[in-house]
């Protein structure tokens, strides 16, 4: 019996996420529906769930975005409770109320919370009121007039950024002060076009932080726990790409802070369900950067070191029960990481690519996970992000699970469409990833990495020698030579 007061959740979502969130509801007893749209007809999260409901619109894309069709295919499919998954409208507070207008449980925090962090301007302001860390900023909406001038007294480097702004979208960095008004014209343009809100901040450009977050549950009695953090430093354009937890490097101490400050700022905000708390780090100081008001895509990093099921605690605390983990409950074990794999070339400034799934073949092992929505002959193309699928490894330690994912990714096979698994691999094994001497901008200081030359694809792990096993490191030369003659044949 799974004793909640709903008994079975439309998912309005698609691909891995979708799979993945399924899987949790059968563990729990729930009964799952799903929303498609043709394209996605037969792929793998519409073949698994109980019941699938088809939407339509101008676009694939317009068509998961389509409040009043969802809201009628939760009802069609007599779903008690509704999880969106991420991206789409997940941190859509209009979806959130129509949701709950319409007496169906959202799996996720309430509007206010995903209105007040959605603005990236009201939360800056809302954490800085409690007494948390923010960077220098200048915010258009405080005087107009003024704005330019003072973003400028600040000096170089900035970034300009929409307060709708995710996912990276909008944003420029200005190293030269005389292009300032350039940047946000486009930034303006950009936010427009992607947020339907034009507003802007500007806040000190930090060249080489690390990005940590910390995942937190918190439930309708306010309580808050943290579930540790991820290092999600390895990036193209402020997209994410590599992912790990715990974050190399840090002191106890530091952990501490971070997680504490998280926990505060989610319980000032009276937080419910899962979130994301996010900073930037740099010479030992952190500085709140955003909250994400949903699950993350690297979410699986934290289950793995943690034992803890996220979209299960999700469910929970949405059907208003209270948080049923301690945060001495809570004890990580191990090292974990996650690559993003891609339907993308690196080697051409990360086009995207399109293709049929022709032969599909996912590593497996113990301390292997993939959270994937593909199946053979399904075909990939540009209506969606091209995420793929999450390739994640789980070990002891950090040069173990990092060895564990490159391998996972050497074994993958993908025919039909060019990946960046090859990409990844070339991280994971790079001796500065391996080290930990990683921030931000660490893709564009190594730009080998993504070009595609295949001395780098284990110079990490031949640096690293001594921490590797005996027979990894008796090989490590006939495989580098291996991998340079075979290239990027698996992709």
């Amino acid at each position: 019996m799974h004793e909640l007061p709903f008994d079975s959740v439309l998912i309005a979502n698609r691909g891995e996420i979708a799979v993945r969130i399924i899987k949790t509801l059968r563990k729990l007893g729930l009964r799952s529906a799903i929303v498609y749209h043709d394209i996605d007809a037969g792929t793998p999260a519409v073949s698994m769930a109980d019941a699938a409901i088809a939407i339509d619109g101008r676009t694939p894309n317009a068509a998961y975005l389509d409040i009043p069709q969802i809201i009628a295919a939760a009802r069609k499919a007599n779903a008690g409770a509704l999880h969106p998954g991420y991206g789409f409208l997940s941190e859509n507070a209009e979806f959130a109320k129509a949701v709950t207008s319409a007496g169906i449980t959202f799996i996720g925090p309430a509007p206010e919370s995903i209105e007040l962090m959605g603005d990236k301007i009201r939360a800056r302001n809302f954490v800085q009121r409690h007494g948390f860390p923010v960077a220098p900023c200048a915010i258009e909406e405080d005087d107009p007039t003024t704005f330019v001038r003072r973003a400028r007294a600040m000096g170089p480097p900035l970034l300009v950024k929409p307060s709708a702004a995710g996912g990276g979208k909008g944003m420029q960095i200005v190293r030269d002060i005389g292009l300032l008004e350039d940047a946000i014209a486009r930034a303006r343009s950009e936010a427009q076009r992607y947020f339907g809100d034009g507003r802007l901040y500007v806040e000190r450009y930090i060249e080489t932080p690390r990005h940590i977050e910390v995942q937190v549950l918190g439930d309708a009695l306010g309580t808050v726990a943290h579930l540790f953090e991820r290092e999600c430093s390895i990036q193209r354009r402020f997209q994410k790409l590599i992912e790990e937890a715990p974050a190399p490097g840090l002191s106890s101490e530091l952990r501490q802070r971070i997680c504490d400050s998280a926990v505060g700022i989610a319980r000032a905000a009276n937080y419910r369900n899962a979130g994301t708390v996010e900073f930037l780090l740099s010479g030992g100081e952190f500085h709140f950067l955003e909250m994400n008001t949903r699950l993350q895509v690297e979410h699986p990093v934290t289950e793995m070191i943690t034992g803890v099921d996220l979209v299960a605690e999700q469910i929970h605390i949405a059907a208003g029960r209270p948080l049923r983990l301690t945060q001495s409950d809570i004890v990580p074990s191990g090292h974990a990481i996650e690559a993003r794999l891609c339907a993308e070339a690196p080697e051409r400034g990360y086009a995207p690519t399109t293709g049929k799934v022709l032969v599909l073949d996912y590593p497996s092992g113990d301390g292997i996970r993939i959270d994937s929505g593909l199946s053979r002959d399904q075909k990939i193309t540009t209506a969606f992000d091209p995420l793929l699928a999450k390739i994640i490894a789980h070990s002891p330690s950090r040069v173990e699970t990092a060895q564990k994912a490159h391998r996972a990714l050497r074994d993958l096979v993908l025919l039909g469409c060019t990946t960046n698994a090859s990409f990844l691999a070339r991280i994971l094994a790079d001796d500065g990833f391996l080290h930990g001497h990683i921030h931000t901008g660490y893709l564009e200081e190594h730009p080998h990495i993504a070009a595609g030359d295949p001395r780098a694809d284990l110079s990490g792990f031949l640096a690293a020698g001594a921490l590797l096993t005996g027979p990894v490191r008796e090989s490590a030369d006939a495989v580098s030579d291996l991998h340079a003659a075979l290239g990027s044949w698996r992709n």
